[in-house]
């Protein structure tokens, strides 16, 4: 079986601006909701836990949680 997918740690700056989206609930929802799933992810909570918190497929949020590993945050920005 493949390890389970998660966010890599945060750095300061990251945890910030990822909280300061996800609070401010404004702007780009695909942000907001990218947002969400990397701060899940990086607290330990699984994909499938996310996956029904986001109300998203599971391969979107491993997608989300890729991304975020190989860009930081510029995997917020919707391609």
């Amino acid at each position: 079986m493949a390890e389970p997918v998660k966010a890599r740690r945060l750095s300061d700056y990251e945890g910030q601006r990822l909280t300061q989206i996800v609070r401010r609930g404004r702007g780009n929802p695909i942000r907001v909701r990218r947002a969400t799933i990397i701060l899940a992810s990086s607290s330990g909570t699984p994909v499938t836990s996310i996956a029904r918190l986001v109300a998203a497929d599971e391969d979107t949020v491993r997608d989300v949680i890729h991304a975020f590993n190989e860009k930081g945050l510029a995997a917020l920005d919707p391609q």
